[in-house]
Order: C-alpha cells, then structure tokens, then sequence
C-alpha cells in the first residue's frame, strides 16, 4: 500500500498548526488525511470512518496519545504511529507496549515521517490470491494461516497489529530458524540503533502475550540465545 493507492491517514495533534502542516504534506505526498484536534474528536471520527494509519500526538490536554492508543488496542488493528516531544527511549519504549507501531520525536523532518509512514504501510498484510494454497502452521491451541495472514484459536481470530502480523509471517517462513533482531529491525524499516532493537523486544514481548500461555517461558516464540528469535512449531 503506498500514497498513490489514496491511503486515508488520520492526523491527531492539538496544535493546529502542526495539523495543518501534516495535512497538506501528506495530502501532496499523496494521502487522503482527516485531522483530529484531541482524542474525543478522533474517536468520533473513528466511529464512522475506516483509516488505514493513525498519526498521533503522545502529549495533548484531556486524553493523552498513549492512553488512546491502549484504549484504541482493545478493538482494532489500524496501525498507530506516535509523535512525542520526549526523546528519552524508555517513553518510546511506553508508547510501543501501548500498542503503536513506530514513533518519531519532534522535531521532526516531514519526509522522515513520510519515510516511517510508508514503512508501516508496506507492513500491513496483503489480500492473498484465491489461487494460493492454504499453508497452516499449528502452535498448541493456535494455528497461523500463512496464506492469509491470520493467528486462530479455535474459532476465534486474534487480533494482531501490523507489526505483529509481520513478525508473525517473518517467523512462519523461516520456522525452526532463528532470526536476528538486526534482521528483524531492518525488516520492519527501523535503523540498528540499540533504541531500535529494544522497540522489536517490545513487539516480540506484545506478540508472545497473544501467542504463549506463559509468555515469560516461551513454548513457540523462542529466544535463542546469541542468535535472536525463533518460532519452533509443532
């Protein structure tokens, strides 16, 4: 998915001019952009309109952008990039176990956030083909169709984010083989600065709470020591 296919993004920032300037920047680059002056007016927005990514304001009067974003988690995947004018890592690292995808301090450059915004976008799962073949990876009460990129329990869908379905994908294509978190930072579209490396320890503690039944003793989503992570199926 990339600008020119119309993505709807939907800019949330309680400083006006910040919202202004997004949206002709983005709308340039391509997007179609709704602005939100806080969180009540994004979640009215939300209601009844679809958006394929959230750019949000960590720090607004009334409800806060990590608050939001938890609340937002509950019920839906839509991905979720925070900008913070803190640049400390560790109220980066709060704002992925909230559940966003990717964040960006201010102040930033806008075509680094077109860059980051873009990165996400391309996460997200693609329609498969009704040609391709189901490809079913079973992992105790779970089972993960690789074909659609879907993680079941019984009949129930987990909710995965699209991070989370990516990390899911990376490890059902190279089960029983471990993947280092270098490789993870690059495939998700981050650097290889340590920050980047703990936000994918972030998203792999996220994916191992839907995933394990006791995410501090992995079963399938396993560290291997020196080497990263691996996904051992059974």
């Amino acid at each position: 998915m990339s600008g020119s296919e119309q993505s709807h993004i939907l800019v949330v920032d309680d400083d006006a001019r910040i919202r202004t300037l997004l949206q002709k920047f983005l709308a340039r680059s391509g997007f179609l952009v709704t602005p939100a002056r806080d969180a009540a007016h994004a979640r009215v927005l939300l209601e009844g309109l679809e958006f394929d990514l959230i750019v949000l304001d960590v720090m607004m009067p009334g409800e806060d952008g990590l608050s939001l974003t938890t609340s937002l988690r509950a019920t839906m995947t839509t991905p979720i990039l925070l900008l913070t004018a803190r640049g400390e890592a560790d109220d980066r690292i709060k704002g992925l176990e909230a559940g966003a995808d990717d964040y960006l301090p201010k102040p930033f450059e806008p075509r680094e956030l077109l860059l980051r915004i873009n990165a996400i976008l391309r996460r997200v799962p693609a329609v498969p083909t009704k040609a391709e073949p189901p490809k079913t990876i079973h992992l105790g009460d779970y089972r993960y169709d690789l074909s659609r990129g879907e993680l079941w329990r019984g009949k129930e869908l987990i909710r995965l984010t699209s991070t989370e379905a990516l990390l899911m994908r990376i490890f059902a294509q190279r089960a029983h083989e471990p993947v280092s978190r270098i490789e993870l930072v690059e495939e998700l579209g981050g650097g290889v600065a340590e920050a980047q490396e703990r936000a994918v320890d972030v998203q792999i503690t996220r994916l191992r709470r839907k995933l394990e039944a006791d995410p501090k003793a992995p079963r399938y989503l396993q560290t291997v020591r020196g080497a990263g992570y691996m996904l051992a199926p059974d």
